[in-house]
């Protein structure tokens, strides 16, 4: 099972890493599901990933206070919300746009009420 774990972890590291540069893949869940598969496959590399600047850059924060820049925040939001606005312009079933439309609300009211906003300079900073 473990191996099955480690598959899972790097299969979803490398999308979360595709999802730095393509702004229509969102990182974050995809590293922090990389993480738990990582946790469970293997202890040396789930240490190893916890020091990458991939982790340390987009998660760190989040996972130690579940807190994130205004930045990080509409870097995440703003993109999702976009592809979530063309399937609802795309899709022609009322019921359906009403539900998008609701998915992209309870979004934005979960990461302005239940996620904490931390201010820029208040973040570690990285070098790439």
């Amino acid at each position: 099972m473990k191996i099955v774990y480690l598959a899972l972890a790097f299969l979803f590291l490398a999308v979360g890493a595709v999802g730095v540069v393509l702004p229509v893949l969102p990182t974050t869940p995809f590293l922090l599901v990389a993480g738990a598969c990582f946790a469970r496959g293997s202890e040396r590399f789930h240490r190893w990933f916890l020091g990458t600047k991939l982790y340390q850059k987009h998660l760190d924060s989040f996972v130690k206070s579940r807190a994130m820049t205004l930045r990080t925040k509409l870097c995440i939001l703003l993109p999702a919300s976009g592809m979530l606005i063309l399937a609802m312009v795309l899709v022609p079933i009322l019921p359906m746009r009403i539900f998008i439309l609701c998915l992209i609300a309870f979004k934005y009211f979960y990461f302005f009420t239940c996620i904490k906003t931390i201010r820029e300079e208040a973040a570690p900073v990285y070098d790439d």
